[in-house]
């Protein structure tokens, strides 16, 4: 058994020396394993999807970068890989990380990673370094790569930029596609094999990578041990598997150093011991470990008594001693609780409790209440959410009009107002004269602001109800006075005709009033006027209007009546005066009319009958007078045709 375990183990020796670039720099990867993750670094211009597809098929994803400390990490990777390629030429270049962004995502500028995600999942990170403004693009995927020089070492103090753009294809892997970067995570990790003397330690990763130089070895990794020194021809081979040999808790399961040899001692490598070692007088030598650390029971690493002096708890977690002293328990801050390896805390989302009476916003460590739009906070903390009365703001959101609503707000208008259909805030006038159905008046139509006032044609005034017209009084003169007066007159006002009385004498002698109308009758220096037709528009203030109308003035002679019981009467009897005078022009203006056609109508037929007359003259007077005479042929030629 001891001899086919040699056997396997010096063919994955040989196979290990036989790995391109073991020492000659022709190795194509690098490798760096921290804390609970090992990232490597690859050459190959592939798109992002081939390179994801690389790392998916050895466990892995293309590589986050979610902190400071993991840019380190893989900035330290990328240097091994530079420094084991050579004649690189001056230009730029790009690897792949697991950030992307799908198509139809767009950018999100208020947040880290401005929209994009990781590949493996998980929450938006703070940590980001940008190589330059992101373009707002939406209709295709993009991804993230990491920016190098390709002809400069990389040092320490620099990490990679980030650089996005298309993710390319097969056939086109994109500009500057130089390689990518895989993070392959584990459970736990054990520590390097020390050896006490000469040997070389190889490491065979789940992932399928060979290294002689791990800071930590990931959970399931194989190391082959080869004691001795290289010119010699007898070595000594061991193999370990890193295992878990507690929860939390990764050993090779070896006892003491390795490859130890007398010839050396503590001299070589400190014999492998991780802090003290002592030599007896036969060659031999024991690990030891300083005040306050005990050794374990690989006998050559040494741990703290106090287990949280080694930080085993991480990010914002702290370390709590047991009562033993050999335990530990990792506790979060308030607002953190511990995650599924119970070392590190992660976000509690107390919005999933609904502590809010209307909005929660989840923050890093707390959250926050929000009040929605049309509503303030009643007061400091997480208390209720009150309306906000937008009607009592100065100046009011509402033109005319404004009716406060929960959380909200609606405006109205005044009576012949409407909304305008902008933003529901403003009113605009509506002019009932153009409205499409039957205009508000029965003849004329004036619009004003909120409302509108009828008028009528000349002849025609305005009646009590502020709509129709009535038939006007016609004056025949304009009366005495001011024009004001006249103007006071003719606007909305009807003068009736004057009612004179004649006084006479009774049966004994008593005078006596005896009503009479007068008969209208022009003096010389009394001129017929008539207004123009005019539609008045209002002047002055909105209110003051004018209805078009025609007055005429009659002239009274004579005593007039005293006002008395029948003076209603007499007022009725000029009132048909005036309408049977108005009925005389009317039917003159016919009658005169009828004349006119009667005088056509004439002349037509006089015209008629006299072109009859001249049309007999012309005529002929005898039969001989329809008969022509035909000139006279020649003897000699009527001979000629005598028997033809």
């Amino acid at each position: 058994m001891e001899t086919g375990m040699a056997t396997f183990t010096t063919l994955l020796l040989l196979l290990l020396l036989v790995q391109p670039g073991a020492g000659t720099g022709g190795d194509t990867e690098a490798v760096v394993c921290a804390g609970m993750a090992c990232y490597t670094a690859h050459w190959g211009k592939l798109s992002a999807a081939d390179a994801q597809n690389h790392c998916s098929q050895n466990g892995g994803n293309l590589a986050t970068v979610k902190s400071k400390e993991e840019a380190q990490h893989i900035q330290r990777a990328l240097a091994q890989l530079l420094r084991l390629e050579a004649n690189l030429t001056a230009r730029m270049g790009k690897f792949w990380i697991g950030l992307q962004r799908e198509k139809g995502k767009c950018l999100d500028p208020s947040l880290p990673l401005k929209g994009f995600s990781w590949v493996g999942g998980g929450e938006d990170t703070p940590y980001t370094n940008w190589y330059k403004e992101l373009r707002n693009s939406c209709i295709s995927k993009r991804c993230v790569s990491l920016l190098l020089d390709l002809s400069q070492p990389l040092l320490s103090s620099y990490l990679p930029r980030w650089s996005e753009g298309p993710c390319g294809s097969s056939d086109s892997p994109g500009n500057n596609i130089e390689g990518f970067v895989c993070k392959f995570s584990f459970k736990g990790m054990c520590r390097p094999l020390a050896l006490g003397g000469p040997g070389q330690v190889t490491y065979t990763t789940p992932f399928q990578t060979t290294s002689s130089s791990l800071e930590a070895v990931p959970f399931a990794s194989a190391a082959n041990v080869a004691c001795g020194d290289r010119d010699q021809d007898k070595s000594q081979s061991h193999y370990f598997l890193c295992k878990e040999k507690a929860p939390d808790v990764f050993d090779w399961g070896s006892s003491g150093p390795l490859c130890v040899s007398p010839k050396y001692g503590c001299s070589f490598n400190n014999g492998g011991c991780h802090q003290d070692c002592f030599e007896g007088g036969d060659g031999s030598f024991l690990c030891g470990c300083r005040p306050g650390f005990r050794l374990l029971d690989d006998l050559v690493t040494c741990a703290s008594r106090n287990p949280c002096s080694s930080s085993p708890c991480r990010g914002g977690a702290t370390c709590i001693q047991g009562s033993q002293g050999k335990n530990y328990t990792c506790h979060c801050p308030q607002g953190y609780q511990l995650d599924s390896s119970q070392l590190d805390c992660v976000d509690v989302d107390e919005c999933q409790d609904s502590p809010c009476a209307q909005e929660c916003v989840n923050t890093p460590g707390g959250f926050r209440c929000e009040c929605w739009v049309g509503y303030q906070p009643d007061g400091p903390g997480e208390g209720a959410c009150r309306d906000v009365d937008e009607c009592a703001l100065d100046p009011s959101p509402c033109a005319q009009g404004c009716t406060n609503t929960d959380g909200s707000f609606y405006c109205s208008c005044q009576e012949g107002y409407v909304l305008a259909e902008e933003d529901g805030t403003q009113c605009q006038d509506v002019d009932e004269c153009a409205g499409p159905g039957v205009s508000p008046c029965d003849s004329l139509c004036f619009n004003t602001q909120g409302s509108f006032r009828c008028g009528c044609l000349t002849g025609w005034e305005l009646a009590p109800n502020g709509v129709s017209c009535t038939m006007g009084l016609v004056s025949l003169g304009r009366p005495s006075g001011s024009p004001e007066e006249y103007k006071g007159k003719k606007e909305g006002s009807t003068v009736a005709p004057t009612a004179t009385a004649s006084p006479t004498r009774g049966p004994k002698g008593t005078p006596r009033a005896t009503p009479t109308t007068r008969r209208l009758s022009l003096s010389p220096d009394a001129p017929v006027t008539s207004d123009p037709f005019e539609m008045l528009a209002p002047s002055g203030s909105p209110s003051v209007w004018k209805e078009p109308s025609i007055h005429h003035n009659t002239a009274a002679s004579g005593p007039q009546e005293p006002a008395g019981g029948d003076s209603v009467a007499k007022q009725n009897d000029n009132g048909t005066d005036g309408q049977k005078l108005l009925l005389f022009y009317i039917l003159g203006t016919v009658v005169a009319i009828l004349l006119l056609l009667a005088l056509a109508l004439g002349l037509l037929v006089y015209r008629k009958r006299r072109a009859k007359r001249e049309e007999k003259e012309d005529k002929p007077q005898n039969a001989a007078d329809r008969y022509s005479w035909v000139p006279e042929r020649a003897e000699g030629r009527a001979m000629e045709n005598e028997y033809r």
